[in-house]
């Protein structure tokens, strides 16, 4: 019995390997190239994995994406919830989700920040392709983490909340874009203090 219980994690081990390789090429060319310009070939290679070993993971490209979608999404939620650790209320929790953009504007890209990679995706997939809905989704879950935190800070006042988050989610995106063109989170720093100081005068 003992046999088998050793022997069986092996498997998976190396399939689960080579999914994050994969996962993890793709999102270095996806985000520096596009997802258009980069083929399945580009991507193994990258990876160091046979071609066949894409297909043992992924049903097609189109599902890769998918998964580079929800791994972005993750990854930026695993900064959000690293930056909540210290909050210590809405105001702080309104400040988190943009210090988490920032952060991932910060990172160490091949060619540099480029904006956010979601919307980059986005952009090229055509109208109704699900990878179009994952990033909705995405921006509609930030959206409602800035209302969540807006309504601690609007007890009594839940017509504000709505509006406020709205903004808050507008200046975010905005700032986002212009950071994306000129390849810096300064822009986003800026957004950051803006929210700050809109958030004094609730």
């Amino acid at each position: 019995m003992t046999g088998p219980v050793q022997a069986a994690p092996q498997p998976r081990k190396r399939q689960g390997a080579a999914r994050r390789k994969l996962l993890d090429a793709a999102a270095r060319r996806f985000y520096a190239d596009g997802v258009s310009a980069t083929g399945i070939d580009t991507i193994t290679a990258e990876a160091g994995v046979a071609k066949m070993s894409l297909y043992n993971n992924f049903s097609s490209k189109a599902d890769l994406v998918l998964a580079y979608l929800d791994a972005r999404h993750e990854e930026w939620l695993d900064l959000y919830r690293r930056r909540m650790e210290s909050a210590r209320d809405g105001r702080d929790g309104v400040l988190a989700v943009f210090d988490a953009y920032a952060d991932h504007a910060r990172f160490a890209y091949e060619r540099g920040f480029r904006g956010c990679g979601l919307l980059n995706a986005a952009a090229e997939l055509p109208a109704g392709n699900e990878g179009r809905a994952v990033v909705r989704r995405h921006k509609e879950h930030v959206e409602a983490l800035l209302s969540a935190h807006v309504a601690q800070l609007l007890a009594g006042r839940p017509e504000e909340v709505g509006p406020v988050a709205e903004h808050l989610s507008f200046l975010l995106e905005g700032a986002m874009a212009r950071a994306g063109l000129e390849g810096s989170a300064a822009r986003v720093e800026h957004a950051r203090t803006m929210a700050s100081d809109l958030l004094e005068r609730l």
